[in-house]
């Protein structure tokens, strides 16, 4: 294109410099400027014009309308090839993107499964290990127990041989210096060594307590695996219990295992209530005493001196909507019933069942006391919708007490969830 515009420059500058010559100026005289119409020429007379030869700027005009024209054409051919190829190019994009998402998806299946797999085995194998690992917890714990009353035993042998070599040989020395007989030196020995022996047993006793008060302090009861830690008294820390079954009920019976770090004036045990009454069961400890409320806080029984901090306590409350009548169990034995307490009230369903911490709020979490948060170890939650006898209240804080369940909340079966910082803690 830069040389054709350089070419043109020339031929314009050549036309410039050519001078006029006499036929211009006599074609430019024989122009007829009258206004008379004149007569055209036959065919005879005229030569055809396309018979004559194109001058330059005729042959520039024509290459550039060839120009023109071979540029549209190319353009045009150069749309329609790129048409099909980007049809043809959408078409293998669009191949390769479902190959490749099915692909994608089967790799993705099979890593899942191999995922899942992998993950089914390691918690198989951490199962195992925590079960080898729990045996091997439990008779390491037998284990120290056995050293510590081997130990004991081989103490009180030690005493009971020194005892007798004091006892020989004051008897040898009473015979020597007052000459006393022998069946009243018999008589005198026999006193001292019952005394002697009085005050080792007494010893003996007292260290047995101290060591059973110390491996029984991180010790569960007998029968129960687990527990609900609350570590701290908090009014995020709570559990919340889904029932088996519906909550409305006209008695119940309510058991559980109790290891309280402090008591205040009111330490929630576990409660149950609704939007309208959140006090409908409650039982809650008030310093060494445990308190059973039904409907409210006027509808409730006391029982004190029946507690201590540190240790494990078995509670039951039993409560009859027929003549109002309620009791209270601790470790199996009855310390306080009571009627007309809420007679013929009936318990609604529609509430909410929470460890740990009183219901006054609109729902689970809701409106929390920190100074009514229970702190310390909850195992055995039970709850029946009747009244159990006697005899089942006493298999309840025996062995094997946490394999009893209710049939409204079961200890191990019915779902209980630990919120804020309460978690579940395996001890054996």
């Amino acid at each position: 294109m830069g040389l054709f515009l350089t070419r043109v420059k020339q031929t314009q500058k050549e036309n410039i410099q050519t001078e006029p010559n006499e036929d211009d100026y006599e074609d430019f005289f024989d122009l007829n400027f009258d206004n008379e119409i004149e007569i055209p020429p036959t065919e005879d007379t005229v030569s055809c014009d396309c018979q004559r030869e194109h001058t330059e700027w005729d042959k520039l005009f024509i290459m550039l309308e060839n120009s023109q024209m071979k540029e549209n054409m190319l353009l045009h051919s150069l749309d329609e090839i790129l048409k099909v190829e980007l049809q043809r190019l959408r078409g293998e994009i669009l191949q390769l993107v479902e190959n490749f998402s099915s692909r994608c998806i089967t790799s993705s299946e099979q890593a899942t499964s191999r995922i899942s797999s992998q993950l089914d085995q390691i918690l198989e194998r951490k199962n195992q290990e925590a079960e080898d690992r729990s045996v091997m917890l439990h008779e390491l714990e037998q284990g120290k127990i056995l050293q510590e009353i081997l130990q004991l035993s081989r103490n009180m042998s030690n005493r009971l041989s020194r005892l007798e070599h004091a006892w020989r040989r004051k008897e040898e020395l009473d015979i020597q210096q007052r000459g006393l007989p022998e069946k009243d030196y018999m008589t005198r020995g026999d006193s001292f060594v019952l005394n002697s022996l009085w005050q080792e047993l007494q010893e003996a006793k007292a260290e047995l307590k101290e060591s059973h008060r110390k491996k029984t302090q991180n010790v569960l009861p007998i029968g129960c695996e687990t527990a609900l830690l609350f570590p701290m008294r908090s009014k995020k820390i709570f559990a919340s219990v889904h029932p088996t079954t519906e909550m409305m009920l006209s008695s119940f019976t309510a058991c559980m295992w109790v290891k309280v770090t402090e008591m205040l004036d009111k330490t929630i045990v576990f409660s149950y209530g609704t939007k309208r009454n959140p006090y409908e069961i409650q039982l809650y400890l008030s310093y060494d005493s445990a308190v059973l409320a039904v409907s409210s806080d006027l509808n409730k029984i006391v029982a004190p001196n029946v507690i201590t901090s540190g240790q494990w306590t078995h509670f039951c409350g039993i409560w009859n909507s027929v003549n109002g009548n309620a009791s209270l169990f601790v470790n199996g034995n009855l310390v306080k019933a009571s009627s007309d307490i809420a007679e013929g009230h009936i318990i609604p369903n529609t509430g909410i069942l929470q460890i740990g911490q009183e219901k006054n709020g609109c729902c689970v979490g809701g409106g929390f006391n920190e100074s009514l948060a229970f702190s310390g170890k909850i195992t055995g939650f039970n709850i029946w919708d009747r009244v159990l006898s006697e005899k089942e209240i006493t298999q309840q804080s025996e062995e094997e007490s946490c394999n009893i369940r209710g049939n409204v909340v079961g200890w191990g079966v019915t779902e209980i969830l630990p919120h804020g910082g309460a978690q579940y803690v395996f001890t054996f």
